[in-house]
């Protein structure tokens, strides 16, 4: 595989900057395995398009305000840290702006009293003067919005970049399929005689990476932490058992079920690189994919090509171009059946 293949032009104006006032409004691309077919419809129908009783497997990771803007103590210069892993009560490995101009050990403060050094330059350790500072979050620190979304974050994102069913705090990204549902949508689904199971896979800054060698089995994937509960992996087994298609709502949900089928952990760091053509790239658990439009050149997308071929995610991609469809974190969604 090169990385070539995975790589497409989009205009500009079709990246999403913001959602839309009604989540499960957007736009909905329906792609067919078996016959090739792509349809159109809005997310509000997506149960047109699942077996009956089908299990919607949904990521409740929920995104943790990651970002610090602040200032040097020293000079007043404008500083950014942006959390990515904690090591310890007060100690994260973090993103900084600008590192050059940062010294070891030199005081960084931010709103509410938080104070930080950075301890490590090399490893981007930052050590907090606080504890608890992941509290402290929660009023004073700002969701990490994507790079493509070129606007400053707002206070209706810490609600919009959420699903409805968000709980386990520990993502710096969210699991943006999820981002479809509305709690009615959810219900009239249940009714139905579907049947809804929650993972965690706390998605990290690697995910928006993109793979940067020709030859992509060289990639070096990023590793995530995942969930399962014991009562979930009764209901995924029991349900592979009946013959219940499993639905992953998203690529984290995807790797979640797929790094479970081959280990049989419920707790663990997964770096589970699926991509067409590889000696893993056999899906065990994941019978449709519900997704959002990745970047290209990205792992995202070589996933959702592995489970859908090569040829036909390239016509999807081209057929929402073309329809104009809203792309990446607040734009549309596509469901593979």
């Amino acid at each position: 595989m090169r990385l070539s293949d995975f790589d497409y032009a989009l205009p500009q104006d079709l990246i999403a900057q913001y959602p839309l006032q009604e989540r499960d409004q957007a736009r909905l691309l329906v792609v067919d395995r078996k016959t090739s077919q792509i349809t159109h419809d809005i997310f509000r129908n997506i149960g047109k398009y699942v077996p009956d009783k089908s299990l919607f497997v949904i990521n409740n990771s929920k995104v943790i305000p990651a970002r610090l803007l602040g200032e040097k103590a020293r000079t007043g210069g404008l500083v950014e840290v942006f959390l990515l892993k904690q090591v310890d009560e007060c100690r994260f490995e973090a993103m900084l702006k600008p590192l050059k101009k940062i010294r070891v050990h030199e005081r960084l403060e931010f709103p509410g009293g938080i104070c930080a050094v950075l301890e490590d330059k090399e490893k981007r350790i930052v050590r907090f003067e606080n504890q608890g500072v992941l509290k402290s979050l929660e009023k004073f620190g700002h969701i990490p919005l994507p790079p493509y979304i070129q606007r400053p974050d707002e206070d209706s994102d810490r609600t919009n970049y959420q699903t409805v069913y968000a709980k386990e705090p520990g993502s710096v990204a969210s699991p943006t399929a999820g981002l479809h549902f509305t709690k009615p949508l959810i219900s009239e689904l249940k009714k139905a005689g579907h049947d809804f199971a929650e993972v965690t896979l706390h998605v990290n800054y690697g995910t928006f990476k993109p793979v940067e060698v020709e030859d992509i089995v060289s990639h070096p994937m990023h590793f995530e932490e995942y969930d399962i509960s014991r009562e979930i992996q009764a209901r995924l087994s029991k349900a592979r058992e009946k013959g219940q298609s499993v639905i992953a709502v998203g690529t984290t949900s995807c790797r979640t079920l797929e790094a479970f089928a081959r280990t049989k952990k419920v707790k663990d760091l997964t770096s589970l690189f699926l991509y067409p053509g590889g000696n893993d790239a056999d899906f065990r658990m994941t019978d449709i994919l519900v997704t959002n439009f990745h970047l290209p050149k990205t792992t995202l997308l070589m996933l959702v090509s592995a489970f859908a071929g090569m040829n036909l995610v390239r016509k999807a991609y081209q057929t929402a171009i073309r329809e104009k469809y809203r792309f990446y974190s607040y734009g549309d969604a596509m469901i593979i059946i």
